[in-house]
């Protein structure tokens, strides 16, 4: 796989992954924070890999 390939991949899962946040009511539920710890994995290697998140990131955490 491309890194060219795996960034698609990366900020696909980022957005779909804002999705479901956005769909959680109880803020402090496992499920949450797991999704939480994705977001900001995903969002250190996007940034790492020079993606500017200012467009895409609808979390803002």
């Amino acid at each position: 796989m491309t890194e060219k390939e795996m960034l698609k991949i990366s900020v696909e899962e980022f957005s779909r992954l804002q999705r479901y946040m956005m769909l959680v009511i109880d803020k402090e539920s496992d499920v949450y924070k797991a999704m939480k710890e994705r977001y900001i994995d995903l969002k250190v290697i996007l940034t790492a890999s020079g993606i500017n998140l200012t467009e895409i990131d609808r979390i803002k955490e």
